[in-house]
């Protein structure tokens, strides 16, 4: 789980990055704004109402005229209501919408990010960005918005009217208010600290929660279940102990608040009582304005802490916005082919296939090591490459490279003569089928799957896609054959059903470029079988990069690279290394002896 180094920023860092989000819907803002400051007016309306009363009939012993008021007591009460719904209504509005929009931005942000950046954060990690975080955010400029216009107006008007009636009174009361000012300062730094520590205990346990699910599998052939509840109870725990401690501090805070408003009160029975006698109406005024005078202020201080705490919210979230990709086109490209968004395929030139590597060098952006120096090698158009070593050589670079994955660290990587960075990204991935050794499968139908690999295919190319791929037979014995619903990840399907799968969607968009990152790798001899078949099918005529586990799958190949520690060391057909009784002789008559026994042991 990736840990977050803890920075000081300035206040609010990154506020300029969420403001424009809330401009989008000014206009509900503005009505919600000025539907806040009409409904702290009709609350301050109440208890001057009911000073009227005291005064005028209570008083008076007499109801004359107290129809009149309760038509406007009525009137009031209804505009309260509607006000009220409104403003919730917009507050509402803004707050799934801005949330809509944090999430679609962040979310089409990151399909522009390079595979360093995922390989450098966890699922857990980005999934609290997109989704704890664009939460907190969208509450705090929708509902902490009309709160604070509602609070603030109210506390103003309150001040205002009892200044009015009782200006030496009011002073009294409004002494209070500095006071709760520096009790908060006291608990501020306490309540801040705890709270970025539920916080960050929070998205741990959201990357252990997806770790537990995604893994699913994993852990229930190691039988670690108890290990992961045992784990995950820990940080349960001590989020549990975290939000306990921050619950005291703030309840602390709360009772010291309530202190507070029980001493304003006070200073009104105090030096307010002749009031009693003289007034009732207007003690009634004071006695009920004093007490509710606090809630504005508790507001105001648990809205500056939920900013504070928030602030954390809007850094992790801008600082994702403000990644920039290791891989990226320039504005010149951009102009020409457009974006993966935005594409302008009618720039596009065909893709032939002549791949060449020119004085590359490389290193992986959080690598010290070089994997390739001053690296050398021409692929002509239809030429079969096999890349092979043992597992965790490096074997996997020269096919990121190609797909442009990564960038050379110096050096460039032509295709049919052009360096990969004077064409788009989009461009050159269409033009590629690209086979993992662990395929991925997307929620849905086979259909659907497949589909990915050419939106337009019409079911003649979906066929003859998953014939020629042999797994034509598999989609017909299925119940509801293209259409089977396939689960989540393709777990209905097997490790080698899915690779069949994968593999009819890789060709189905007849990809110039084949890369086949050991493919076979996982899969049984039969599927195997089947799967090498269909290779020597799809490769005929493109130009492909085979990455192998199994030395066998790979001795007709044009030209093979043997991969040691990162470095390419041999070169050549497997007739050629064979002769020359180097790494890849040793490697070859090693996997054959092992093969050779496994088979006599079954």
């Amino acid at each position: 789980m990736k840990t977050e180094k803890k920075e000081t920023r300035l206040p609010f860092f990154g506020i300029g990055q969420i403001l424009p989000f809330l401009k989008k819907y000014r206009n509900k803002a503005i009505i919600m704004i000025i539907l806040g400051f009409i409904g702290s007016g009709i609350d301050i309306l109440w208890p001057i109402y009911n000073s009227y009363v005291l005064d005028n009939y209570v008083n008076q012993n007499t109801i004359k005229g107290i129809g009149w008021f309760v038509i406007a007591y009525i009137v009031t009460a209804a505009l309260s209501s509607f006000v009220n719904y409104i403003s919730c209504s917009y507050a509402m509005q803004i707050e799934v919408n801005v949330n809509k929009d944090l999430r679609n931005t962040v979310f089409k942000h990151l399909q522009t990010l390079s595979f360093a950046f995922f390989n450098q954060n966890s699922v857990g990690y980005i999934h609290s960005r997109v989704m704890s975080d664009t939460s907190r955010i969208g509450t705090l400029i929708s509902w902490s918005l009309m709160d604070s216009v509602w609070h603030l107006s109210y506390l103003v008007g309150v001040i205002v009217v009892m200044f009015a009636v009782n200006a030496k009174l009011t002073l009294l009361i409004v002494t209070i208010i500095p006071v709760i000012v520096i009790l908060f300062s006291v608990f501020q730094d306490s309540l801040i600290k705890v709270n970025r520590e539920v916080r960050e205990i929070n998205s741990q346990i959201t990357g252990d929660l997806n770790e537990a699910i995604t893994g699913a599998k994993t852990i229930k052939s190691l039988v670690i279940e108890d290990k992961m509840f045992s784990d995950f109870e820990k940080d349960t725990s001590l989020m549990k102990h975290k939000a306990i401690n921050a619950a005291r501090i703030r309840g602390a805070f709360q009772v010291t608040l309530n202190m507070a408003s029980s001493l304003a009160l006070s200073i009104v029975l105090w030096k307010g009582g002749y009031l009693a006698a003289e007034d009732v109406g207007t003690f009634s005024l004071f006695m009920t304005y004093a007490e509710g005078m606090m809630e504005p202020v508790r507001w105001i201080i648990d809205a500056i802490s939920d900013l504070v705490t928030t602030q954390v919210n809007i850094e992790r979230y801008a600082k994702i916005l403000n990644t920039d990709s290791d891989v990226k086109d320039s504005e010149h490209v951009i102009d020409l082919y457009g974006d993966i968004f935005e594409p302008k395929k009618n720039s596009w030139e065909e893709i032939k296939g002549d791949i060449e590597f020119c004085d590359v060098s490389f290193k992986y952006p959080d690598g010290d090591e070089y994997v390739l120096e001053h690296f050398d090698l021409k692929i002509p158009l239809g030429t079969n490459v096999a890349i092979v070593g043992e597992t965790g050589a490096g074997k996997s670079t020269l096919a990121n490279l190609i797909c442009r994955f990564y960038e050379p660290t110096s050096g460039c990587i032509k295709l049919d003569g052009k360096d990969l960075r004077e064409r788009s990204q989009l461009w050159l991935h269409s033009s590629i089928g690209f086979v993992q050794q662990t395929p991925h499968l997307f929620s849905g139908t086979i259909r659907d799957n497949l589909l990915y690999g050419n939106p337009n295919a019409t079911d003649e190319q979906i066929n003859n896609a998953l014939e020629l791929v042999s797994a034509k037979d598999l989609v017909e014995s299925l119940n509801k054959g293209l259409d089977t619903d396939i689960g989540e990840g393709g777990d209905t399907l097997s490790t080698g059903e899915k690779q069949l799968i994968a593999f009819a969607r890789a060709i189905i968009s007849e990809p110039k470029i084949l890369i086949l990152d050991e493919a076979t790798a996982n899969i049984d001899t039969v599927i195997e079988q089947k799967i090498q078949s269909a290779i020597d099918k799809i490769i005929a005529g493109r130009t492909s990069i085979v990455i192998a586990h199994r030395l066998s799958t790979i001795k007709n190949a044009d030209i093979i690279l043997v991969v040691k520690d990162g470095k390419i060391i041999e070169t050549g057909t497997h007739k050629d290394l064979i002769k020359a009784k180097g790494y890849y002789y040793n490697l070859y008559t090693k996997q054959y002896e092992d093969e050779a026994t496994s088979a006599l042991l079954e």
